[in-house]
């Protein structure tokens, strides 16, 4: 695609649009997680004050990226049944668990800890970063947007105008920005956070 046809179908003004909705969403899925199905309390799951996990965001464009092509390309039936889905999840599986396993490292190397370290609690995990349910989320849920929530997407972003779109991508920009200043102004750290360098300490003992 050449950058005039990019710039024509505003796809960078989209995908990015996409992103911070993936993060909401991303967001609420863990404080679903925490507060209806583990009952542990809600807590601020994201670093900054706003609701939103931009891990999800990068998860969800890096599937597009990578398995977009496959999902459009046109097979045979069984192909299109059976095994194209099996290797969407399997892929959407890989790359998001590379993703968390990284963003542990990165999180641990600037703050000291990374939110998720509950892991250690999981029967298999690695280093409470990885988790073998988790992964096995992550592949259903690419699944799921792959096939259902991008295509929905796509179809609701076509509706507003030109205008429109920038709009509103200028506006989540400018809100997370804003929320971005307002936090490392503070030095707010969420209270999950906290936590999680307890327990990374906790670990760091049994070692």
């Amino acid at each position: 695609m050449s950058f005039a046809e990019v710039k024509e179908k505003q796809i960078i003004q989209k995908y990015f649009i996409c992103f911070w909705m993936y993060a909401v969403f991303g967001w609420c899925y863990e404080v679903f997680l925490e507060v209806v199905v583990y009952r542990w309390g809600f807590h601020n799951r994201g670093e900054l004050f706003g609701p939103y996990c931009p891990i999800y965001g990068v998860g969800a464009l890096l599937f597009l990226i990578c398995f977009g092509w496959l999902k459009k390309k046109k097979c045979s039936l069984p192909v299109e049944i059976f095994v194209k889905p099996i290797l969407i999840f399997l892929g959407c599986m890989a790359v998001a668990t590379l993703i968390e396993l990284i963003a542990s490292y990165v999180l641990e190397y600037t703050k000291g800890s990374w939110p998720w370290q509950t892991y250690a609690n999981y029967k298999y995990n690695f280093q409470a970063r990885i988790a073998l349910s988790t992964s096995v989320r992550f592949g259903l849920g690419g699944l799921l947007f792959m096939y259902i929530v991008q295509p929905f997407f796509d179809w609701l972003l076509k509706k507003p105008s030109r205008k429109a779109i920038n709009i509103i991508a200028i506006a989540i920009l400018i809100i997370v920005v804003t929320d971005f200043i307002v936090t490392k102004a503070t030095g707010y750290t969420p209270k999950l956070a906290q936590g999680a360098q307890y327990v990374q300490g906790l670990i760091e003992m049994t070692r």
